[in-house]
C-alpha cells in the first residue's frame, strides 16, 4: 500500500502562499545596498538589503541543455516577485532580482556567482546540481540562502542550501515502487534505467537501485553523457534485456529520442522520468504520441493545472502576465522557490535581522511551511529533504503544462528508511 499524503489542504494552502505575497514597490538606481547596520525601522541589515530594496540573485540555464527549464523557472519566479512588489514588497522593501544566465557551464557559473554574490542577500534561483556542488563552499562560505533548481541529496547537509522538495533518490524509490504496484512487477522482473553521468543520473541510479533491490527486481543501468543524443544504442541494449519498463534519469532532449526509438522499434514499455526530464514542448514532436501512450512522470508537484486555488489562480496569473507562454512544471518550481525564500525573509524581518546570517537562522526555524502541494515543508533539518512525498504526473496535452495529476501526494513504504547520503 502507499502511505498517502492528502491534497486537500488547499485553503490552508491559498492562506499560506497570500500571506507570502505581502509587499513592495519600484527598483531606484540610486538606493545602493548597504553593507550593515540596522535600518529606519529597526531591522539590521547587510549586503543587498536597505531601507527600500532587498535583492536577490539567480544563476539560470537559458541556453543549454536545460535552457527550458531556465526560461520557465525564471518567469516563474519573475511572476511571484513581480506580484509581490505590486501588493507592498516584504518586510516594507520591494525585491529586486537580478538573474543571470550560465549556460550550464560551470566556468561561466562561478563568474556569474562571483559578480553576484557580494551583492545580493540570497539566491533563488540556481539551476544544475554539478554547479551547486561546484559553488557550494563559495555559498556556505557566504552563508548566502540559496533554493536550487537540482534535486540530488548530495546537496543536503548545508545551512545556506535548501532543496526545496523530495530529492531525485526518494522520488525514484517513489516511483518505482509505483511502477512495481501498477504493473504487477515480481521478484526476478528486470527495468532499465538510463541516466546521466552527474550527480543527478547518480542520484536517480542510487534511489532505483535501492527500491528495485526490496522488491527483488532488477535494474539493467545504461549511462548516457548529459550531452548525448543518440540513445539509439541505450534503448537497444535494454530491449535486449528484456526489461519491462524504463526509468529515464536524464534531460528532456534525450527522454524525446528515447522515446522516439523505442517506439520505432516496437519496444513499447512504460517509461518513467523526473519532472526535469520532461517539456510540454516535446509532445509536438514525433516521440509525442508514445510519452502521451507511455510516460509517467515522478513530481514533487502536482500539475500546474490541478484543482488547487493557488495553482489555478497562478496559471491564470502567468497567462496573463506571459500570453503565449504555458505555465508549466518549470514555472511552478520557480514559483514555489521564490516563495520558500521570501518566507524566510519575513520571518527574518520578524525577527529584526535582514542579514544573509540572519535570514539562514530565520529560514532554519520554517518547519511547517504549506505552499498548498499537499504536505507541509520542513526546513529545519540541513540533513533531510523538506518532504518525502511525490505525485505521479501522466501525460494529457489539453493542458497547458501538458500533465495532469494522478492521485494524492504519496511516499512509498521504505521511502524514510533510504539510506541518504552523507553530505556537509
Amino acid at each position: 500500500m502507499k502511505t498517502r499524503t492528502g491534497s486537500r489542504a488547499a485553503a490552508a494552502i491559498v492562506a499560506a502562499l497570500a500571506l507570502s505575497i505581502t509587499a513592495c514597490s519600484t527598483k531606484n538606481d540610486d538606493d545602493k545596498p548597504s553593507t550593515s547596520g540596522a535600518g529606519s525601522d529597526g531591522v539590521v541589515t547587510g549586503q543587498g538589503v536597505t531601507d527600500k530594496e532587498i535583492h536577490i540573485g539567480g544563476l539560470t540555464d537559458l541556453t543549454g541543455p536545460y535552457g527550458i527549464l531556465g526560461k520557465s523557472t525564471t518567469n516563474g519566479q519573475k511572476l511571484y516577485f513581480d506580484k509581490l512588489n505590486e501588493q507592498g514588497g516584504v518586510c516594507g522593501r520591494t525585491v529586486v532580482v537580478d538573474v543571470k544566465d550560465h549556460g550550464y557551464d560551470v566556468q561561466k557559473a562561478t563568474t556569474a556567482y562571483n559578480e553576484l554574490s557580494g551583492k545580493v542577500v540570497a539566491f533563488s534561483q540556481l539551476i544544475g546540481s554539478a554547479i551547486v556542488n561546484q559553488l557550494a563552499p563559495e555559498i556556505e562560505k557566504a552563508g548566502l540562502l540559496t533554493t536550487p533548481q537540482a534535486w540530488a541529496s548530495n546537496l543536503l547537509g548545508r545551512q545556506a542550501i535548501q532543496v526545496t522538495s523530495s530529492t531525485y533518490d526518494i522520488q525514484m524509490v517513489n516511483g518505482v515502487h509505483h511502477l512495481v504496484e501498477t504493473l504487477g512487477l515480481k521478484p526476478g522482473d528486470k527495468i532499465g534505467h538510463i541516466f546521466t553521468e552527474d550527480e543527478f543520473g547518480e542520484n536517480s541510479s542510487a534511489g532505483a537501485k535501492y527500491a528495485a533491490q526490496a522488491a527483488g527486481i532488477e535494474v539493467v543501468d545504461q549511462k548516457v553523457k548529459p550531452t548525448d543524443r543518440d540513445m539509439t544504442a541505450a534503448v537497444t541494449a535494454l530491449k535486449s534485456a528484456g526489461v519491462k519498463a524504463i526509468l529515464v534519469g536524464a534531460s528532456p532532449t534525450q527522454l524525446g529520442p528515447i522515446m522516439g526509438v523505442s517506439e520505432t522499434t516496437d519496444f513499447k514499455v512504460p517509461v518513467l522520468t523526473h519532472t526535469v526530464g520532461f517539456h510540454q514542448s516535446m509532445l509536438g514532436t514525433a516521440a509525442g504520441p508514445a510519452m502521451e501512450a507511455r510516460l509517467e512522470i515522478v513530481s514533487a508537484v502536482p500539475s500546474p493545472q490541478s484543482d488547487l486555488p493557488m495553482l489555478q489562480q497562478m496559471s491564470a496569473d502567468f497567462q496573463a502576465k506571459f500570453p503565449g507562454e504555458a505555465p508549466d512544471l518549470g514555472v511552478l518550481a520557480g514559483y514555489t522557490s521564490a516563495a520558500i525564500v521570501t518566507e524566510a525573509i519575513k520571518k527574518a524581518c520578524e525577527m529584526k535581522d535582514l542579514t544573509p546570517a540572519g535570514i539562514v537562522k530565520a529560514h532554519r526555524t520554517n518547519s511547517q511551511v504549506d505552499l498548498g502541494y499537499g504536505s507541509p515543508l520542513d526546513f529545519s533539518s540541513p540533513a533531510k529533504p523538506p518532504s518525502y512525498a511525490t505525485y505521479m504526473l501522466k501525460i494529457d496535452k489539453t493542458k497547458p503544462s501538458g500533465v495532469v495529476t494522478v492521485g494524492d501526494a504519496f511516499e512509498a513504504p521504505n521511502a524514510r528508511s533510504f539510506p541518504l547520503p552523507k553530505t556537509g
